[in-house]
């Protein structure tokens, strides 16, 4: 490079001294530069190409010839109960790996592709921490691991919202329900544990290790409010370990926590193109997940797509979720869901739809079908919102306490009332309609506030209602032969009808959802 170096500079020199020929001097001045930069250029760049192919080599060489792990295991952490437990990895292909937890001791050799996998046999509770060792090339040792229940919570803003934003929100209207704002002050359970997927970070190997934490101080500052007072009422009443993973998107629909192939099996959705990025955030942010050992899934989403006016379409949306996790994990898994917050609708401007006052009702009927599927449970939000301007109501407190209630009830089948009435069924008889329903067990309401009813004509009229024998009894001087009735059917619920102390779901008696949503 040198020679050629100087032959070049050498040519130059001597056409830009020579005094005849001119233009043949200044093009071949031109050209002569024109070579020494190319050549030049060329070799920089070859030089450079070399050493990152080295470079990336090292790297990668230095990567692989160690053990790695998945983001989700890590110190802290809370292994499922009673389930054969999936520990895996990444190494060097043909690589001896011997995982070493709770008395156990697993070997597993990597495939041609590096990954390897051992399973642990099924865990007693223990809320005494323990030390996991993985051994193979080199030694990982993860500390302070915990034995209990574990929980994946999802969803959009709702299920997003952080801890932190409890000591800066105004003083809720009923204080009945309390207010908990210095919550993460006075946390300091070292018996709930969380993790907050990173949706940039959770498909990469961890070489750190400290992706789980105890749920306390900056950690539980940046968690899921709805997900940890969950953890919390569980963690109190079951007196075990519990753990939480957040998963959420703030703004999502539901379609990007799908996978594309997912609408594919659903036969509602044949021949449907189906919008809004479908597996955009199932792909990095719940597959990756789906070896780890749960218990259970909490969701709250629909706000999306509630402005998007769906009604059936969200029921199938939700079924093909909740069918594609319940087959990413193997298992039945418990679907426990919220029913969306009340919300002015009808005042917000849309470009795609006209949004009216019976927005929220239709999506709430159709949310309401997935009560259908085995195994799923879905409280009711509608006396949880301040403001109905407000689209993220306060109130998270009581949001995760009524999904531990169903949690508690449904899967760890504790005696306790876990659910405001649900609407089973109506007979008309004598100018007045007979609600039955299921969870229905004593008011505190002398006077039922919240219902109307309608003849053949369709036109619905305030009613009058009471308990009576077990059945909630529906009239109106109005109305002579009911037909129909309603409870809360509006954006901006006001009735009074409980049980045990929790809020009945809004319906109506001629849901034309029940014969249009198929559940197999």
């Amino acid at each position: 490079m040198r020679n050629k170096f100087r032959v070049l500079s050498l040519g130059f020199s001597v056409f830009t001294t020579s005094r005849t020929n001119k233009a043949v001097i200044s093009s071949g001045v031109q050209r002569s530069r024109e070579i020494f930069f190319a050549r030049f250029k060329d070799f920089s760049a070859s030089l450079e190409m070399t050493a990152m192919i080295i470079l990336l080599s090292l790297l990668s060489f230095s990567a692989n010839a160690k053990i790695l792990l998945p983001q989700i295991l890590s110190s802290n952490m809370v292994l499922q109960r009673e389930k054969p437990i999936n520990i895996w990895g990444y190494a060097l292909p043909d690589e001896k790996v011997e995982v070493t937890f709770a008395g156990q001791k697993k070997q597993a050799v990597t495939d041609k592709n590096g990954n390897w996998s051992v399973v642990l046999m099924p865990l007693k509770t223990s809320a005494t921490p323990q030390t996991m060792t993985i051994s193979g090339s080199n030694e990982i040792e993860l500390t302070n691991i915990l034995v209990g229940e574990v929980w994946v919570c999802s969803g959009q803003s709702n299920m997003e919202y952080q801890m932190r934003k409890l000591a800066k929100i105004p003083k809720p209207k009923n204080e009945k329900l309390g207010f908990p704002s210095d919550e993460v002050e006075k946390a300091k359970n070292t018996q709930i544990r969380i993790f907050l997927v990173n949706r940039k970070q959770l498909t990469k190997p961890d070489s750190i290790h400290k992706s789980w934490a105890i749920a306390e101080d900056s950690a539980l500052r940046a968690f899921s409010a709805v997900g940890y007072f969950f953890a919390k009422e569980i963690q109190e009443k079951l007196g075990i370990p519990v753990g939480m993973i957040s998963s959420s998107v703030s703004g999502s629909a539901i379609e990007p926590w799908i996978a594309p192939e997912a609408f594919a099996q659903e036969p509602y959705f044949k021949n449907q193109k189906v919008s809004n990025d479908p597996g955009k955030f199932y792909t990095p942010m719940i597959e990756p997940l789906a070896k780890f050992k749960i218990k259970g899934f909490l969701w709250y989403q629909g706000e999306t797509n509630c402005f998007l006016n769906e009604t059936i379409s969200y029921s199938y949306k939700l079924k093909t979720l909740i069918n594609l996790w319940r087959k990413a994990w193997g298992e039945q898994l418990p679907f426990y869901y919220v029913q969306i917050a009340p919300f002015d609708y009808s005042k917000q401007k849309s470009d795609k739809v006209v949004l009216t006052a019976d927005t929220q009702p239709n999506f709430w009927e159709a949310q309401q079908q997935i009560l259908r599927l085995p195994n799923t449970g879905m409280i009711s939000t509608n006396d949880l919102n301040d403001n109905g301007g407000d689209l993220h109501p306060t109130y998270k407190w009581e949001v995760g306490r009524r999904l531990a209630l169903l949690a508690l009830g449904k899967t760890y089948n504790q005696k306790i009332d876990f659910s405001g009435p649900v609407f089973k069924a109506v007979s008309f008889k004598n100018n007045q309609a007979l609600l039955d329903f299921d969870y229905l067990k004593t008011t505190n309401a002398t006077n039922i506030t919240g219902f109307t009813i309608a003849d053949a004509s369709g036109k619905f009229v305030s009613a009058d209602a009471v308990l009576k024998n077990g059945k909630v009894v529906v009239s109106s001087k109005e109305i002579s032969k009911p037909s129909a009735v309603r409870y809360n059917w509006t954006e901006n619920p006001t009735g009074n009808l409980y049980s045990n102390e929790l809020p009945a779901l809004p319906f109506r008696t001629n849901n034309p959802l029940t014969k249009q949503f198929k559940t197999n």
